[in-house]
């Protein structure tokens, strides 16, 4: 299997210009070039393209996204660090959500006003009293 980097786009999802960032940091060794200069793709970019994208498409950093290649590489290494990188990537999702669902109590409160003027807005007082929040940190 011979692929262009447009097609390696294509099968993949990837735009170009992030699989030539991928590339240059890494991530996807180097293909080969043919006579012309073009980048020649094999099995072996797509399918390391396809976990790089799935990593990503799950919120994976970079440093673990490439912690994690280096161990997909070593079937025999034990896998307890691909469970801590994933415990951490856990707890930020988390995190996130906590802090969404805190912005969502937020603006739901901030919606109770009646729709008269803005004098009595609730959401044009809550934004110029941090007091008013329901949570510090939103």
């Amino acid at each position: 299997m011979v692929l262009s980097i447009g097609d390696l786009s294509r099968r993949t999802g990837v735009k170009v210009p992030t699989i030539r960032y991928y590339e240059s940091i890494g991530l996807l060794p180097a293909p080969a070039r043919s006579e012309g200069g073009q980048r020649r793709y094999g099995a072996a970019h797509l399918a390391r393209l396809g976990f790089v994208r799935h990593a990503r498409d799950l919120g994976f950093e970079i440093e673990a996204i490439r912690s994690l290649i280096a161990m997909a590489a070593d079937p025999g290494r034990a896998c307890g660090e691909a469970h801590a990188i994933t415990r951490a990537h856990l707890a930020d999702v988390e995190d996130r959500i906590a802090r969404l669902a805190a912005l969502r109590d937020e603006l739901r409160g901030m919606l109770a006003c009646d729709n008269g003027t803005v004098a009595q807005c609730r959401i044009i007082e809550v934004l110029a009293d941090h007091e008013q929040c329901l949570h510090e940190r939103h």
